[in-house]
């Protein structure tokens, strides 16, 4: 069968995906392709389903520029309106704006300053450009090495983020809510990173400790009046942390997020039949 779906990733995936392990022998229509691999014909595809393009990050503009064009060529998924807004965490504004429960967040671009309060305390500073908890640190009542990881961001041309360090998270983890076709699937429970020694087997994101879990109703209930506001998803991650009052949106993931597809019963085949649907 020649192959109607690409299943986005890049070169530099130094070891295979697990989600695409597990989903495409239920959707023989797919095959891997590399967004940053120029000898790819992107026309030749249907659809285009972004996956594990994860490093992306560094490459931002060349990464736009690609969807972009394999828009006017294919039909991308997410869409590249989506995917423009999602690959800055600054669409947390706007979520907050909707009357989402969001992490508090301060955004300070290349130029600007932060008051030194804001840095005070437990925090973490990461870029609003990132994934995988890359050029994330944690810090604890040291406002100089937060300035100083600030100041380093904005070196890169990064805007730096700053919010308060949810210490929930060290007992409860975070919740991540999976959808796919607009329909929940699946709940993983990630255990906290930060706090713990960190590593990274891929390089390209930070090792995680995920388990399967049952989403609550206050997390459903949260995480489907955030994904009502954004139409026309193939797929979607949410996720949550413990609040005082309830859950809170920590990050909204529509562009490559893991879909943890190993521990839903069930997902990878509903992962496939959502994706095989995009088909015209």
């Amino acid at each position: 069968m020649t192959a109607r779906i690409a299943i986005v990733t890049t070169v530099e995936m130094p070891v295979p995906d697990a989600d695409e392990e597990l989903l495409l022998p239920h959707l023989p229509e797919a095959e891997l392709a590399a967004w940053d691999d120029p000898a790819v014909d992107w026309a030749a595809y249907e659809v285009v389903l972004l996956r594990s393009p994860w490093n992306y990050t560094e490459h931002l503009d060349a990464f736009l520029a690609w969807a972009e064009r394999v828009s006017q060529v294919s039909r991308l998924h997410n869409p590249l309106e989506t995917i423009r807004w999602n690959t800055d965490k600054r669409y947390l504004l706007d979520l907050a704006g909707r009357g989402v429960p969001t992490v508090p967040t301060t955004f300070v671009a290349p130029g600007g300053s932060i008051d030194a309060d804001a840095l005070a305390g437990h925090i973490v500073v990461k870029p609003s450009v990132g994934a995988g908890s890359a050029g994330a640190k944690m810090l604890k009542d040291d406002a100089a090495g937060a300035a100083a990881h600030v100041t380093s961001l904005h070196a890169d041309g990064r805007t730096a983020m700053v919010q308060p360090y949810q210490s929930a998270v060290d007992t409860a983890g975070e919740t991540a809510l999976i959808y796919v076709g607009g329909e929940f699937s699946h709940a993983a429970r990630k255990a906290a990173i930060l706090s713990q020694g960190m590593s990274w087997s891929t390089g390209l994101y930070a090792d995680e400790k995920v388990m399967a879990t049952e989403a609550t109703d206050a997390e459903r209930e949260l995480a489907d009046f955030v994904l009502a506001g954004v139409p026309d998803l193939a797929y979607a991650r949410v996720d949550l942390l413990p609040g005082d009052d309830g859950p809170v949106l920590l990050e909204l993931e529509l562009t490559e997020p893991s879909l943890f597809l190993g521990l839903g019963e069930g997902a990878p085949e509903r992962a496939a039949e959502a994706f095989r649907g995009l088909l015209g």
